[in-house]
């Protein structure tokens, strides 16, 4: 997802190259923290009990090894693309391309939609309202609805604007540990809680650490859509391995150190029990007496906002560019005359985040598809890299250890598996998103060749949803 700023005298598709090292930084960060760590702490309790932070410490270290082969990928096709790019230049298979393209975009619906029942829950907690499920699926449907009118307006990437909105969904994660030191001075903190394993019967140790860290990659998810930003940024093949790498650092430490509060403040079984709402009870429960305590909520709703508006953002525009590459029917291409917004891809997406909404409403299933289906992308790209070490580039790039591509690709692959205790519901899910992008393009199949019209990608430089400025 990048900015689409043209240079005032280069080519025009050719983006300015504004960003340097410290702007780059907090895109990165700011793109990770969200919804995640705010929403499925108590989630992840449950499978694991006070050991909360281990799961998180894994998937920081599995977005970690992928992140090397996206550094490599980046550094080697500086481009504002992705892994359909990367997929379709290591194995050129049309069907595959379109399915990973796809893919990415209903990740971005159901992350949005997690958000959106992360907001309701927050907006009635911040209000002192009496909670309800029905009330808060009206709650996360109106602002699904509010996200689709600010997206169909026009909501232009600003890199500034990311600093203020990272900054403000940092400040809340950092308010958690903060209270937890200041509870641990009042002599109300028990760490020893964080070694204690307390699973569920029906599983092991092992099997409940997996389902946790299955879970817990939602919250690591979002480094990989900074390689968009690889046009614009300034000399990307220097800096970029560099600052990917600091911001996963300071978004896994600050993880660890935020469930690990967590826990010491609130025992594992209550923090559970909290919905999408667990870090609220943290700081209620380490400083009841602190005004900061009653502005957290809304801190949380800013968060979770900016990650739904940045997903949906993401989804509509990628639908909108299959549409103009020929892989799905054009009407999805349509702008509104003026705003110039894919205002169809948006009634589109947005009805599909309603409907999850609807029918599956708990917060850990939507974040848990969305895991899956990045998971299953980042395998891909794992794999993608290997091919690729035959394609050379007469420029210097970063290249990844031979070992962790292949370390990364089978982490992946094993956590998308249902041995991981993951919910059968959750492949359900992906399954029937998946298959109506299917459907969409066997229509627009039937039709290209019914008219004798190719299909696009024929060339491995194509780039899905980077079609330029629509806002």
């Amino acid at each position: 997802m990048s900015a689409t700023e043209q240079t005032e005298t280069g080519k025009p598709n050719e983006l300015k190259r504004v960003m340097g090292p410290g702007l780059l930084l907090l895109f990165i960060v700011g793109d990770i923290l969200g919804t995640g760590i705010y929403a499925l702490t108590g989630v992840v309790a449950k499978e694991v009990g006070g050991v909360v932070w281990l799961p998180f410490l894994i998937a920081f270290v599995v977005a970690t090894i992928t992140a090397y082969s996206y550094l490599e990928l980046v550094t080697k096709y500086p481009r504002a693309a992705g892994a359909a790019l990367y997929t379709h230049r290591a194995f050129g298979i049309h069907f595959l391309t379109f399915v990973v393209a796809f893919t990415v975009m209903t990740s971005g619906i159901t992350s949005a939609s997690t958000a959106a029942r992360a907001f309701a829950e927050n907006l009635q907690k911040g209000f002192g309202m009496d909670a309800s499920a029905a009330l808060t699926t009206v709650i996360a449907i109106g602002f699904m609805l509010l996200v689709a009118a600010v997206n169909v307006r026009g909501v232009g990437e600003s890199v500034k604007a990311n600093v203020v909105l990272t900054c403000i969904e940092l400040s809340g994660l950092l308010l958690v540990i903060f209270v937890a030191v200041f509870a641990m001075s009042q002599g109300r903190a028990d760490f020893s809680r964080v070694t204690v394993f307390d699973t569920p019967e029906d599983k092991g140790v092992f099997i409940a650490v997996t389902t946790a860290t299955s879970l817990a990659f939602f919250a690591m998810v979002g480094f990989e859509d900074s390689v968009n930003m690889a046009e614009e940024t300034k000399d990307p093949t220097r800096i970029f391995p560099r600052i990917m790498l600091t911001g996963l650092s300071i978004t896994g430490l600050i993880y660890v150190l935020v469930s690990i509060s967590a826990v010491a403040l609130v025992p594992p079984g209550e923090l559970s029990q909290e919905g999408a709402t667990p870090l609220l009870l943290v700081v209620q429960t380490g400083a009841p007496d602190l005004p900061i305590a009653a502005i957290f909520p809304f801190i949380s709703m800013f968060a979770v906002a900016n990650s739904a508006l940045i997903n949906m953002l993401m989804a509509s525009r990628l639908l909108y560019g299959m549409a103009n590459e020929g892989v799905l029917p054009p009407v999805f291409g349509k702008v509104l005359k003026g705003r110039r917004t894919p205002w169809v891809a948006i009634l589109f997406t947005t009805a599909l985040a309603v409907g999850l909404i609807t029918f599956v409403g708990q917060v850990s299933q939507l974040g848990g598809t969305t895991a899956l289906l990045l998971l299953g992308v980042f395998a891909l790209v794992n794999v993608a890299v290997l091919v690729l070490r035959k394609d050379t580039v007469e420029h210097d790039h970063f290249t990844a250890p031979s070992w962790l591509p292949i370390v990364g690709a089978l982490s992946c692959a094993y956590l998308v598996g249902p041995w991981t205790g993951r919910s059968l519901e959750q492949y359900w899910i992906a399954a029937v998103l998946l298959a109506i992008g299917v459907g969409l393009s066997l229509v627009m199949f039937l039709v290209n060749k019914r008219q004798h019209r190719p299909m696009r990608f024929e060339h491995p430089d194509d780039d899905l949803g980077s079609r330029g400025p629509l806002n």
